[in-house]
């Protein structure tokens, strides 16, 4: 689901990507990001403005690669001292698509770890933006290798709030299945009005604020409520209460409690008469289809608000005047009740950044250093693999920490960006070579900068900044004439069969992990072989579905170079293995290595 595009136009330039002007009057060009697409793919009409759906289909984490790019630049901006913001048709853009994205998750998500592949569990980072780069330096960015699960908390306090909200939704939308973000107690708009971040959001977008605000609230309605690894470790924001029913609440529809602050409508006779009464005096009267069980928000509000105790039992919540404290025995037997080993939540600040409680039954992990003043706590977050105890890391916001280690790993984001684009590049090589040399009249192997972008732009449809891109792409001469070839000198691709036509191993690249799949399904019964009719049929289903036009001919040789031992079979996993991109750092490790 895209943004209604009457209501916020396209930045005109890569300098308007960043600013928070006035932006009603934009032009549209072709050099805005292209949007977010968790579940489709969508072009863009830019003479109009308009959208249009190309296609529901299966999305490879690959095509999301302009998000990607989007946010490690973003990243790279938000530590320079300037702090310009992200453009508010971007942050519009990946809200809604996060909401999209976060309507399909259930109420709790299900992780498993292996010996092999862990996953991270962070704390409350309430807007600090500098706690969270020390852990992406220090523990990695979030990967299909290096999972995260965020335990709420993300905003108010702090004042940078809508960057780490924009880090976490992009990094989610990228991955998936890898990044998981619960709901905490300040995931709530009526928290946000009382401890900054309304005020945060409308400093920042004085005009389009109160529309980012509207759909933030959507999506912290639609947030998780926890995580479960493992079918043993619930990791949820706040706690649990006697009556805690992990049943329940897997099945209640979470996107009702808009906030746990407001106690639903009693209801007698099928009418509503009563108006929830909040601090400062102003009243709201919820519609009767916004209603909420009391039971739900009781569990809800328990699960977001309480604290562990070690006195015995379960008890109100005095202090924050929601949820429960709750006492070893109560962990015991709700861990007891759902099978369940450990608990882990965040919700309260620790000295050392986290704490263990409850007989080790309860593990509290909190992220955001120097949370009352400098020096005041460190922060810290867990990682676990299935079988292992959880191993614990500390960590404390510094001026040094601020300064070098955060650029060492914003450049390190950057050159991965960089890297997966020219991937994208050289899987493109013979179309782009085609279009540059049509354009190249003169025959001088140099274009303009206006038509190399327009190339690019026109051949990979990724509507990126290819201007501001240039520079890490292709060498320029004094006039600032590009050498369009020089964007393939640094990368190439690996034939798994050096006969193979070039246009025929870049479009195999382009939709390797598409054969791949449909591979699977042929192979039944998971030899990683398949017989030459085997083979041609996969290309059919392949060329028929994705409209690639690929030449029978090509296929015929493709598939006889590729049964070395002639049996009539091909070991398709060995030609995938075999087939790989090689950059310049592998090249020269391989000097013998040829260009395809």
């Amino acid at each position: 689901m895209l943004m209604n595009k009457a209501n916020c136009s396209y930045p005109s330039s890569l300098g308007s990507f960043w600013n928070t002007t006035d932006i009603s009057t934009r032009k549209i060009t072709n050099y805005s990001i292209d949007c977010l697409a968790a579940a489709s793919m969508t072009a863009i009409d830019w003479t109009t403005g308009g959208c249009s759906k190309l296609q529901n289909a299966m999305v490879v984490l690959s095509c999301n690669f302009p998000s990607l790019l989007l946010i490690f630049m973003y990243l790279l901006r938000a530590t320079r001292k300037e702090r310009q913001l992200l453009h508010a048709y971007y942050v519009l853009e990946i809200l809604f698509e996060t909401k999209e994205a976060l309507k399909q998750m259930p109420n709790f998500n299900l992780v498993n770890t292996s010996a092999s592949k862990g996953v991270t569990v962070c704390g409350d980072l309430h807007g600090k933006l500098n706690d969270l780069f020390l852990i992406f330096y220090k523990n990695g960015l979030p990967s299909e290798n290096n999972a995260y699960i965020f335990n709420g908390d993300f905003v108010d306090r702090g004042n940078n709030s809508m960057e780490i909200l924009m880090i976490l939704f992009v990094s989610f939308l990228v991955y998936p299945n890898d990044v998981h973000l619960n709901r905490g107690n300040h995931e709530d708009f009526l928290m946000n009005m009382r401890y900054g971040f309304t005020k945060e959001v409308m400093r920042k977008y004085k005009i389009y604020g109160k529309r980012i605000l509207q759909i933030l609230e959507e999506i912290y309605a639609w947030l998780p409520l926890g995580t479960i690894i493992d079918k043993e470790i619930l990791v949820i924001h706040g706690g649990i209460s006697e009556s805690t029913d992990l049943n329940f609440l897997h099945c209640i529809s979470r996107n009702k409690m808009k906030s746990v602050l407001m106690s639903p409508i009693q209801m007698h006779g099928g009418h509503v008469n009563e108006l929830k009464k909040h601090k400062g005096g102003r009243t709201t009267n919820l519609s009767l289809p916004e209603a909420v069980a009391q039971n739900e928000w009781r569990q809800v509000t328990d699960i977001l608000w309480s604290d562990p105790r070690c006195k015995r039992g379960c008890y109100p919540n005095t202090r924050r005047g929601g949820g429960c404290y709750f006492g070893p025995d109560i962990t015991a037997n709700i861990l007891s009740k759902f099978q369940l080993k450990l608990l882990i939540r965040s919700h309260e600040c620790k000295p050392e950044g986290y704490e263990i409680c409850h007989d080790g039954k309860v593990i509290t992990v909190f992220s955001a250093s120097n949370y009352y003043a400098e020096g005041s706590n460190r922060g810290a977050y867990i990682k676990l693999k299935r079988g292992k105890p959880p191993r614990f890391f500390q960590y404390q916001v510094t001026k040094t920490t601020r300064s070098r280690p955060l650029y060492q790993r914003v450049n390190t984001i950057e050159i991965s960006a960089i890297r997966i684009l020219k991937e994208k590049i050289i899987s493109r090589k013979t179309d782009l070579t085609n279009d540059f040399q049509l354009q190249d009249r003169d025959k001088s192997g140099k274009l303009s900068l206006g038509q190399w972008a327009l190339s690019m732009e026109n051949v990979l449809g990724l509507n990126l900044p290819w201007r501001s891109l240039s520079s890490r792409l292709v060498t320029t001469d004094k006039d600032g004439n590009v050498d369009y070839m020089s964007c393939f000198s640094d990368i190439h691709i690996q034939k798994p069969v050096k006969e193979a036509q070039s246009a025929l191993i870049e479009t195999l690249y382009r939709y390797r992990s598409d054969l791949q799949i449909i591979f699977d399904v042929i192979d039944t019964d998971h030899s990683g072989l398949i017989s030459m009719e085997e083979f041609h049929s996969m290309w059919k289903l392949f060329s028929i579905h994705y409209q690639v036009p690929i030449d029978d001919y090509q296929v015929d040789e493709l598939a006889e170079r590729m049964d070395l031992n002639n049996d009539g079979s091909i070991n398709f996993n060995e030609f995938f293995k075999a087939f790989s991109v090689v950059h310049k750092f592998d090249k020269l490790n391989n000097p013998d290595t040829k260009f395809a």
